[in-house]
């Protein structure tokens, strides 16, 4: 059994060499504990989390950046027991013994992901509620079909920039943009501010020593939009928000959409790239896809039982001296969920093989009082972005051996770096969309407010041009269930 420290056992320095504990003594050392900032983590995540478990059991120390230490909860039950029990495991990180004696530097890539904010991410109680129910009502009076047609038109857009050349990397110029794309037209903002905004999520959640300066822009751009929608609201969820009968501040509603757009962008971009991929290069996948066994929403989930967008889910601690996974666990350390490994313990999953169709017990968006109240949304930029794709390129193909295809990991995420494919160049469909939009179509931002959350979900692709019947257009029936 390894035993962390409490806050008064001993120090690790931000600005020095980490000092040696008992507790990591009985461990083997700071030196000889697995780092989640380390070359390990970034070449072979899955690998990484399986080593631990082996070693510790389903859960063990790690250190974060600054050689600060944690555990990461590799077992399912583990998992949940800690994301349903907030009087044992708190959202508050000011408890944090590191924060409590200064250990943790200012300009830590740590700091945008886990310094304490006045959000419902750090809240538990009638105060988390009181901030959760202004979200949930908010996502609430968006309509599925309306999403779903502005998930389309931003697709079409993004597959009108490559359609012609043949080729594409559908990370870079597809699933990577995709997700804020809608998300900017959710929030209310200009369909220019996705880019910018994609590069300062990412470069945040990856810990990089540009992530103070990232959260800082993300910061600006969404205080600003607050701004403009006090002086002209609009039909959006930062309108929405901004007048939900709970009152928040334009602080706490900016804190709010930041969370809501990390979570969104990395999730479903994620997904996005992932599910393409299995599409794209796994011949069991496209067997059973194409048998009609398989649709598209099944596909999603069984991607999120094997690759969820967020490997590590950053964190909670400990409010009392307490036992998990046969680990003694002390006041005020940290803990970190691992979604990834918790999927995929032996204990729940025995044979990785066996399909999870159907089966949405999962841990990819959490579980407890903070489960992700987006994962509808999530699902639908997903499923009908790949729809939308798929319809517009019937004859796509992997462009490069399935070996060289490469990610990069870091302590909360796995990312395809990219994923080159090529096609039958085609025309841009905005000539389409010009006669759907003069026949009176909605602009896809209007027609997502109100409505029934449980609408129709097969909504057709709009403006996307009919092309020659192959097994792929066939396809796309089958994987959105038509």
């Amino acid at each position: 059994m390894t035993v962390f420290p409490s806050h008064q056992s001993g120090t690790t320095s931000a600005s020095g060499p980490p000092q040696q504990c008992p507790a990591h003594a009985g461990a083997g050392g700071t030196d000889q504990l697995a780092r989640l900032f380390g070359p390990e983590v970034a070449n072979d995540a899955p690998g990484f989390f399986e080593r631990l478990r082996t070693e510790h059991g389903p859960v063990a120390p790690v250190l974060v950046d600054g050689d600060l230490p944690a555990w990461l909860v590799l077992g399912y039950r583990e998992n949940l027991e800690v994301l349903r029990t907030p009087t044992r495991f708190c959202h508050d990180s000011r408890i944090w013994h590191c924060f409590q004696e200064g250990r943790v530097a200012a300009d830590s890539p740590l700091m945008p992901a886990l310094a304490w904010q006045p959000v419902c991410l750090f809240m538990d109680g009638k105060e988390h509620e009181r901030l959760r129910v202004a979200i949930t009502e908010s996502m609430a009076r968006f309509d599925r079909r309306g999403i779903r047609r502005c998930v389309t038109r931003s697709a079409n857009q993004l597959i009108d920039a490559f359609v012609a050349d043949g080729r594409a990397d559908l990370v870079r110029q597809f699933a990577e943009q995709l997700p804020m794309l809608v998300l900017t037209q959710l929030l209310g903002m200009p369909d220019e501010a996705g880019p910018r905004l994609v590069e300062a999520t990412r470069d945040l959640l990856k810990g990089s020593e540009t992530a103070v300066e990232s959260n800082a822009y993300l910061m600006a751009s969404l205080e600003q939009l607050v701004a403009r929608k006090r002086e002209a609201p609009g039909p959006d969820f930062t309108t929405w928000l901004m007048s939900h009968p709970t009152r928040l501040t334009d602080e706490e509603v900016a804190q709010h959409l930041r969370i809501v757009a990390l979570a969104a962008n990395e999730n479903t971009t994620n997904l996005t790239a992932n599910t393409l991929r299995m599409v794209l290069t796994d011949p069991r996948f496209r067997a059973s896809l194409t048998g009609g066994s398989m649709t598209l929403p099944d596909a999603l989930e069984q991607m999120l039982w094997d690759e969820p967008p967020t490997a590590v889910l950053p964190a909670r601690w400990a409010t009392g001296d307490t036992e998990l996974g046969g680990q003694s666990v002390r006041a005020g350390d940290m803990l970190l969920l691992g979604l990834a490994p918790g999927n995929g313990d032996p204990v729940i999953r025995p044979d990785r093989s066996v399909p999870m169709h159907g089966n949405r017990s999962h841990l990819s968006f959490s579980s407890g009082p903070h489960e992700c109240p987006g994962q509808d949304i999530g699902r639908a930029i997903v499923d009908t972005g790949i729809d939308v794709l798929l319809m517009r390129l019937p004859d796509i193909d992997l462009a490069v051996p399935e070996s060289d295809l490469r990610w990069v990991s870091h302590w909360i995420a796995r990312h395809l770096c990219a994923l080159p494919v090529k096609f039958t160049p085609g025309l841009p469909a905005s000539a389409d969309a010009s006669e759907d939009d003069a026949d009176g179509t909605p602009d896809p931002r209007e027609s997502a407010v109100g409505g029934a959350a449980g609408a129709d979900a097969s909504t057709a692709p709009a403006g996307a041009p009919r092309s020659r019947a192959s097994w792929w257009a066939r396809l796309t029936g089958w994987l959105s269930g038509r």
